[in-house]
């Protein structure tokens, strides 16, 4: 099921990572949730899409999120 705001997201995901990294968990997950509608395992393959984005953005420091480092060119 889409979550509509980072209120709704499940408790693991509120209480580790910070509110920028909430919002990427949020919009990845309800995109992908709609993108794979009517296979089986939606829900779960939501889930993992949206961590990977969140981890594109973020790294664990030790138990915090943190914003990754952008590459000066």
């Amino acid at each position: 099921m889409p979550y509509r705001s980072n209120l709704d997201l499940p408790p693991a995901v509120q209480t580790h990572l910070p509110g920028h990294a909430q919002d990427i968990y949020r919009e990845a997950f309800n995109h992908a949730y709609a993108a794979h509608a009517g296979e089986h395992d939606r829900e779960k393959r939501a889930h993992m899409i949206a961590w990977a984005a969140v981890k594109r953005g973020y790294v664990k420091d030790g138990e915090v999120w943190v914003r990754r480092a952008v590459a000066v060119s």
